[in-house]
């Protein structure tokens, strides 16, 4: 069961950027500078099971002041559908994600309304800060929602889907689809299959690294995906 002293939230380690990618279309969304300042990405506390990490905020979820808020954003579906949560949060229900094992950063704190708006240098100056926070939050495993930002930290010019088996800040570390609406190449059932596999990898290999605190594990739930929510993005 979640344990309430743990919900606590990275106060020190300096916000680093991740976007959804192509959480947009945001062109019309106002990021006033009081939500800019106001926005907070990272929903983190130590030992999780898993952070997802975005490209870098989105002009939908500082307006709203919550991440993947965007309508047609499917993040808190697919987690439900994949057997991360027990029910569908809403995105001002993100901090309850901690209580499942899961949080969230970004690659880059910037906020943009396009994740195109970000630019290689921004990435490559944001690994070491993002390796920082890996290492001091100790999850089981990271998952990057799509394949940009991780490909252009490490100077790559492609990576496969799935399991990255060098890994980033030495944490098991996998790639996944951007649950974005504007994500068209993925239907919500591809979504969720992409994102049961570290689930089940993590729920498979629990016993290889206990937990450092009492909290619902990933393998609460099996695998069954629902086939009755809309891919609409």
């Amino acid at each position: 069961m979640p344990n309430a002293t743990r919900l606590k939230v990275r106060a020190s380690v300096p916000a680093r950027p991740c976007m959804w990618p192509g959480d947009a279309p945001d062109w019309n969304i106002a990021m006033s500078e009081t939500s800019v300042l106001r926005y907070k990405p990272d929903i983190l506390t130590v030992g999780l099971d898993i952070i997802f990490c975005g490209l870098n905020p989105a002009a939908s979820a500082v307006a709203d002041g919550h991440s993947f808020s965007h309508p047609t954003n499917r993040f808190w579906t697919v987690l439900h559908l994949a057997g991360c949560t027990d029910t569908r949060l809403r995105p001002e229900q993100e901090r309850r994600l901690l209580g499942y094992g899961c949080g969230i950063t970004t690659a880059v704190g910037r906020p943009t309304r396009r994740a195109g708006e970000v630019t290689s240098d921004e990435f490559r100056t944001a690994r070491p800060g993002l390796e920082a926070t890996i290492r001091r939050y100790a999850p089981r495993a990271v998952g990057f929602l799509g394949k940009h930002a991780l490909a252009t930290m490490l100077g790559k010019r492609e990576i496969d889907w799935g399991l990255y088996a060098p890994g980033f800040a030495n944490t098991p570390t996998w790639v996944l689809p951007n649950p974005s609406g504007l994500n068209r190449t993925f239907t919500l059932d591809a979504l969720v299959r992409a994102y049961t596999a570290p689930r089940a990898a993590l729920a498979q290999g629990s016993s290889t690294r206990p937990a450092t605190t009492a909290r619902r594990r990933l393998d609460h739930r099996s695998t069954n995906v629902s086939r009755g929510t809309s891919s609409r993005r």
